[in-house]
């Protein structure tokens, strides 16, 4: 519930700021995310903007409804997902939307293959959405103009409906790469003009890949062996170079082969005594017999 103030009351910023939580959803945000820091930056500005927003609505100054629906760009891997959920968590408690749950969904949630059916499934899940927000993967999937019997277009014509008429209680965040969310912009117009936060998820470096490895190791209870931490360094710097490359994503992926390996390396060594040292240490070797040392 809003507190409404008279025109000469102090407002104490920082009590206000402290009794939305909105710090600790911050904090979370530089703990648990590495990197990122000019995603950390944007996300606390639109807050920033958001606060103050709501202060001036209690205080009854004009105040110009902020745009709500987003625009998260980037490579796979590189946080949007988690940055959204913190995203939903601020606006909730803020009081712009009325649950606080994130629904992710990509183009095959939204769109029919055959006439008739595109409707009943957007809508459906904008039913699920609402009250929170909805987080579109890969959106520019959504329109394929080269396509005519393609049912993407009427997908995005109920979007900007209930964009535009239910902006109060449902926000939208569209994402994908940079470039291609530009040119799906480009081509959507009327979409673009709704979405006013733009937020661009830069690739993580190969040091910031090592940090999450042993995050995502530690949540598991392991731990490199002192040697394994260079070797892991000099993964993640070929990999970047190599197709595919998901970010944060790879590097779960290498982790969860270099604990096979260790499994598989310590089932042959045969009659030995295992201590937990052994069943905690993932050594260089089993980062090494990656393909991509051989």
């Amino acid at each position: 519930m809003n507190t409404t103030y008279s025109d000469d009351t102090l407002v104490n910023l920082q009590a206000e700021y402290d009794n939305t939580q909105i710090q600790e959803v911050i904090d979370e945000l530089q703990k648990e995310l590495i990197g990122l820091q000019p995603v950390k930056t944007r996300i606390k500005e639109i807050a920033a903007l958001l606060l103050i927003d709501k202060l001036r609505n209690n205080l009854n100054l004009v105040s110009g409804s902020p745009g709500l629906h987003m625009s998260f760009t980037g490579s796979p891997g590189t946080g949007k997902t988690t940055v959204a959920m913190k995203m939903a968590d601020i606006l909730y408690k803020l009081g712009y939307i009325r649950k606080g749950h994130l629904l992710t969904v990509t183009r095959d949630d939204l769109v029919g293959q055959y006439i008739g059916h595109t409707a009943p499934k957007t809508k459906e899940v904008l039913k699920q959405a609402v009250g929170g927000v909805l987080f579109i993967d890969e959106a520019y999937y959504l329109y394929k103009p080269d396509n005519e019997r393609d049912y993407g277009a009427e997908a995005i014509e109920i979007l900007l409906q209930v964009m535009e008429n239910q902006r109060d209680d449902l926000v939208v965040i569209f994402a994908g790469y940079k470039e291609k969310m530009e040119k799906f912009y480009e081509s959507n117009p009327g979409l673009s003009s709704r979405v006013t936060n733009h937020v661009d998820f830069p690739d993580y470096t190969a040091e910031e890949l090592l940090q999450i490895a042993k995050l995502m190791l530690e949540d598991q209870q392991y731990k490199f062996a002192p040697d394994a931490d260079q070797v892991l360094l000099e993964y993640a710097e070929r990999r970047m170079k190599q197709p595919h490359f998901a970010n944060a994503r790879s590097i779960r992926n290498a982790i969860d082969r270099a604990r096979m390996r260790q499994a598989n390396r310590i089932f042959v060594s045969g009659d030995k005594i295992l201590t937990k040292h052994d069943l905690v240490t993932i050594q260089s070797e089993d980062i090494l017999k990656s393909r991509l040392f051989n």
